[in-house]
């Protein structure tokens, strides 16, 4: 039991913002117990209109400029801090894992796919 976050990338463009639902995606990253990445998503998706009372099981879009303000964060150690019932805690050690992510969400990105990031704890 815990915090497993992901991201996915499909080729369906037809997604909205946030709170939606495909199966046909692929798995681009995962993360475990990592809150304050999951916190700053949360963030992102109540800013993309997303009301679900609990940040668990829920989609939200990521963009080339959500991609690049993560990035930021990411590298001035701006995500906020987060906890929650078996989230674990995040410890900066989680730096370099969180840039492969922004790597490879870019490659998606360029290639036309759109990239998701959804949560299960």
């Amino acid at each position: 039991m815990g915090l497993d976050m992901y991201a996915y990338s499909t080729d369906d463009p037809e997604t909205g913002q946030v709170d939606f639902s495909k199966d046909d995606h692929a798995l681009l990253h995962d993360w475990r117990k990592h809150p304050n990445l999951h916190g700053w998503m949360e963030n992102l998706y109540r800013e993309k209109g997303g009301d679900a009372e609990s940040f668990n099981c829920v989609s939200v879009k990521l963009t080339t400029a959500d991609i690049d303000r993560l990035e930021a964060d990411i590298k001035a150690e701006r995500l906020p801090y987060t906890e929650g019932f078996l989230f674990g805690a995040s410890d900066g050690t989680e730096i370099d894992d969180d840039l492969e992510f922004i790597r490879k969400a870019r490659d998606a990105l360029a290639e036309g796919l759109t990239v998701y990031y959804s949560s299960w704890w």
